[in-house]
């Protein structure tokens, strides 16, 4: 059986304590904690075997290239890549899907083609998406959502058309939490020659992926989220259009042959792992996958989905209190308003009870936009949190709405 309590133990920071209080750690949506087995894998490469990779013949940059690479296979395998050459590292999603923007968009998209972005976007897979418009004077049309928080796919045929170049959407969206069904996105953009571009941030987290079923174009995800280190992330792509793009970053490592009459590149990946790779961060990151296949997915989706609805419930009870995103099939993330209290307020009293959750427009604009709100409160849950917990925040934000709306 999923035992949370038991895992929690594998993170030390949980043990902490905030003004006092018993850390309630609800903000993994932004970024998660990391268990023991990361943080020893990144102190003991620094410790014993730091070296550049790719670089040396020595004993120590051979380890250190060994071990990255065989992350690169790893996470080939995890998320169900054809071969581990279509996995590219990057500093992060963010890094990932403006390679895709700049090194795919700049051969393939072009004045009077347009690029269909989903409205629930984070700022990551839309301002990558304004800025090739700009510069190729193409145009990007919104594929919305309802105030359910369902993507509305119906739409899909009055906004693809035979110059769509591509289509952008979230598997998990990071504010509402849907998990929109992306077999008719990517469908009907197959259909017209584009490329399916998918933002898997909080989907590989919570469900992971396969990609080759799944036949999307380009899939990018952060290490960060998922129990490993900042400043890495995934950016998956098929071998073809790879193999077709132009790198986007120009330094060491990248290139076949240098001279000052042409240059010529390296064959993927290392086309697009331009200068020193954060190895420390994708070894980390390998043992953080490592980590995730150490349970059932099942198992884990059953014991979140159960926070979740403990959540709802639990928030729903108190007066004036809105959750935005109610789609039954959602990621466990409730992001949520209390009428006549401002989120940042309210975050605040929460911060001071030891309850950590995320206040702002969470890096998506338009979703506020939708709901003509000016921020949210979000409580973003991973497989360490507990019941208890759950009603902690209730309890805080009962507390809180007691002192600001008296």
């Amino acid at each position: 059986m999923f035992d949370a309590e038991k895992i929690r133990g594998e993170f030390p920071i949980l043990a902490r304590e905030v003004y006092g209080r018993p850390l309630v750690y609800l903000d993994s949506g932004a970024t998660a904690q990391k268990p023991l087995c990361v943080l020893e894998a990144v102190d003991r490469l620094l410790r014993e075997e730091n070296a550049n990779i790719h670089r040396g013949v020595h004993y120590l940059a051979e380890r250190t290239t060994e071990a990255y690479e065989e992350v690169r296979a790893r996470i080939a395998a995890w998320i169900g890549a054809a071969e581990k050459e279509e996995v590219i590292f990057t500093s992060g999603a963010t890094a990932s899907l403006n390679t895709v923007a700049y090194a795919w968009g700049e051969k393939a998209v072009g004045a009077g083609d347009n690029i269909v972005v989903s409205e629930m976007e984070h700022h990551s897979n839309l301002v990558p998406w304004q800025l090739l418009a700009q510069r190729k004077g193409a145009e990007v049309r919104m594929l919305p959502f309802d105030e359910t928080g369902r993507l509305r796919t119906e739409l899909l045929g009055e906004l693809v058309d035979e110059r769509t170049r591509a289509v952008a959407v979230t598997q998990a969206s990071n504010t509402l939490g849907t998990r929109p069904d992306l077999r008719p996105v990517i469908e009907a953009a197959h259909a017209v020659g584009a490329v399916a571009v998918v933002d898997g941030c909080q989907g590989a987290v919570h469900g992971g992926v396969d990609v080759r079923a799944l036949d999307c174009d380009f899939y990018a995800f952060s290490g960060h989220k998922l129990f490993g280190p900042t400043g890495i992330g995934i950016l998956y792509g098929k071998r073809a259009l790879l193999d077709a793009m132009p790198p986007f970053l120009g330094g060491g490592d990248m290139v076949d042959r240098v001279t000052f009459a042409r240059t010529t590149y390296a064959p993927v990946p290392l086309k697009f792992e331009a200068g020193t790779a954060n190895f420390v961060g994708a070894i980390g990151l390998g043992e953080a996958v490592k980590f995730v296949e150490r349970f059932d997915p099942a198992e884990v989706e059953a014991y979140e989905t159960a926070l979740l609805r403990r959540t709802e419930e639990r928030l729903g009870e108190i007066e004036g209190l809105r959750i935005y995103g109610r789609t039954p099939d959602k990621c466990p993330i409730v992001s949520f308003n209390v009428e006549g209290v401002h989120p940042y307020d309210l975050g605040m009293i929460l911060d001071k009870l030891g309850i950590a959750v995320r206040t702002g427009h969470h890096c998506a604009e338009p979703v506020m936009d939708h709901f003509g709100v000016a921020g949210m409160c979000r409580a973003s849950l991973a497989l360490y949190n507990t019941p208890a917990e759950i009603d902690a925040l209730a309890e805080g934000v009962r507390r809180a709405v007691r002192m600001l709306r008296p």
